[in-house]
């Protein structure tokens, strides 16, 4: 059984990327990335209505982190504290050692790597820190952005399944990707 402890909160740092503590001064960003239609394009919820909505959000990362529930990062920038996307693990399945990884970047940010480095950090505190055995991604088939980065940090299909997904008024597909233990 994993025992987990997020505190202190663990920031990471990269070679062009802080990932640290998400907070409500992150709303005006969050609100952008809850709501903005390319980034919703394979995420299949309702946008964000209003900053408010982004603040309730953000307040609800930062209670399940206190439960040690789930583990959400601000994506950074080195040298701006903005945030430009997040990272998390959820979803944590304690007794199988297995967490869901989830992941947005803003669309001007997108295509220079940033998502890769800021997973290859995140997977390195979830398979050394967290003592993750595996890692599992669901995405959207058509999202081949996310698949080149989870394929790029050393994920695999392990299956499709379609039209398990109702959203919108229809049934989509959905892909199962999988990363064991990355090597100590």
């Amino acid at each position: 059984m994993l025992n987990i402890n997020f505190n202190p909160f663990p920031e990471l740092s990269t070679e062009n990327l802080v990932l640290r503590k998400m907070s409500v001064n992150d709303a005006e960003e969050m609100f952008f990335l809850r709501s903005d239609a390319d980034v919703l394009k394979y995420i299949d919820r309702e946008p964000a209505r209003s900053v408010e909505e982004a603040v309730n959000f953000i307040e609800m990362i930062n209670t399940a982190l206190a439960n040690n529930e789930n583990i959400n990062w601000a994506i950074c920038l080195k040298d701006d504290p903005k945030l430009i996307g997040y990272i998390c693990f959820w979803r944590i399945d304690r007794e199988n050692h297995r967490a869901e990884i989830g992941y947005v970047l803003h669309p001007a940010m997108q295509g220079r790597g940033l998502m890769h480095e800021a997973m290859k950090a995140a997977l390195h505190y979830g398979f050394n820190t967290m003592n993750l055995h595996s890692v599992e991604a669901n995405v959207n088939p058509e999202n081949q952005p996310s698949i080149r980065a989870l394929e790029k940090n050393g994920f695999i299909r392990e299956g499709y399944f379609k039209e398990n997904y109702y959203s919108n008024g229809k049934f989509l597909d959905s892909a199962i990707y999988s990363l064991l233990t990355a090597v100590k």
